[in-house]
């Protein structure tokens, strides 16, 4: 079955990406968003602090996900379980 990710799902998956570094293209296509979604959440997720912006070289920049980042999307993930486990075959 198909279904449309949440916000909050696609914030865990872009968070996912950028552990270790990502450009903007890579995690575009590893989270599966349209390229005005990519710059709707990296905004979000940089004015808040969950992500940096590191330039490692001219003009390449990577996107890594901050301590505050990581928190997060381990409550995600935390909360995800939880009500996989609660509805029982997952939404």
């Amino acid at each position: 079955m198909n279904r449309r990710r949440s916000n909050i799902e696609i914030i865990a998956d872009m968070l996912r990406v950028g552990e270790n570094g990502a450009g903007k293209t890579q995690i575009m296509y590893s989270a599966n968003m349209s390229y005005a979604q990519i710059q709707t959440y990296l905004g979000f997720l940089l004015s808040h602090g969950f992500v940096n912006k590191v330039h490692v070289g001219n003009p390449a920049v990577t996107y890594r996900v901050t301590e505050k980042g990581g928190q997060l999307l381990k409550n995600i993930e935390g909360i995800m379980e939880i009500l996989e486990f609660q509805n029982g075959n997952g939404a």
